[in-house]
């Protein structure tokens, strides 16, 4: 595969170190792909406000792939401009649903700017607290769903998808991104790779001209949908099992040791 027109990656366990940072290698193997002509595309489970300081980090200015697909963000503008948020009615059916089968889960709702959450979700993220508001319930507040968050500290992420998805079928896109305990829950047909299509198109790029990097389950589609994915060295067995191509794992460069191969 020569000069892909698209470069499509996660951040989390993909484009930055365990530590949540971006190498000086990385960043170098970014800015030859985008002199080579590429477009970076970030396509994460993260909101928008989560992408902007690694996009600053490493140049990126472009178009963000937020929330597994369910928000388009365009970073230099600081805008959501393309939104697939959950009804209202979807959303309770589901919770219904996850309070059934998982006895004890919190749930939240990520709304694309901020975070509404019920007493027992208990999660917390140091960098978005001025981002969280407890509700007395999610569904009251006439917020966009853009994506359902459900937590258990009892049960692995893996534990709790197959406890649900045969549930939910029809209903909802469920997945996961590397947090225990942690399910995130969008509108039906909305993944990573629906919205990165759309991208594509727009653009008039063949999904062979893109290569695509991730980690967790949430990146299958996409990872698929490239003419060349790539799961990292420490992707999730499902990944790792469904996906052929390799590189090294986020901590040594695997995104960079591609583009460097790619882009010079």
């Amino acid at each position: 595969m020569i000069s892909p027109r698209i470069v499509a990656t996660d951040l989390d366990g993909t484009l930055l170190t365990s530590t949540g940072t971006i190498t000086p290698r990385t960043r170098k193997a970014l800015r030859s792909a985008r002199a080579a002509g590429a477009e970076i595309v970030f396509v994460t489970a993260r909101a928008p406000r989560g992408v902007r300081a690694i996009a600053e980090q490493t140049g990126v200015t472009g178009i963000a792939i937020c929330s597994n697909g369910a928000v388009t963000y365009d970073v230099a503008a600081d805008e959501i401009i393309h939104s697939r948020p959950l009804t209202p009615e979807a959303a309770r059916t589901v919770a219904a649903t996850l309070a059934e089968a998982i006895p004890g889960v919190g749930i939240a709702v990520e709304t694309g700017r901020n975070v509404l959450t019920e007493a027992a979700y208990t999660r917390r993220l140091v960098d978005d607290l001025a981002y969280y508001r407890e509700v007395g319930s999610v569904f009251d507040e006439g917020e966009p769903i853009v994506k359902l968050l459900a937590m258990s500290a009892a049960h692995t992420a893996d534990e709790m998808f197959t406890a649900v998805v045969a549930a939910v079928e029809g209903q909802a896109e469920v997945t996961y991104s590397g947090v225990e305990g942690l399910l995130e829950i969008s509108a039906p047909g909305v993944t990573k790779a629906g919205a990165l299509d759309r991208l594509c198109r727009e653009r008039g790029v063949e999904a062979g001209e893109v290569v695509a990097f991730g980690d967790m389950p949430n990146d299958l589609a996409v990872l698929a949908y490239a003419g060349a994915g790539y799961a990292m060295a420490n992707a999730h067995h499902l990944v790792l099992a469904a996906i052929e191509r390799r590189t090294l794992s986020n901590d040594e460069d695997g995104v960079a040791a591609v583009l460097e191969g790619l882009y010079g």
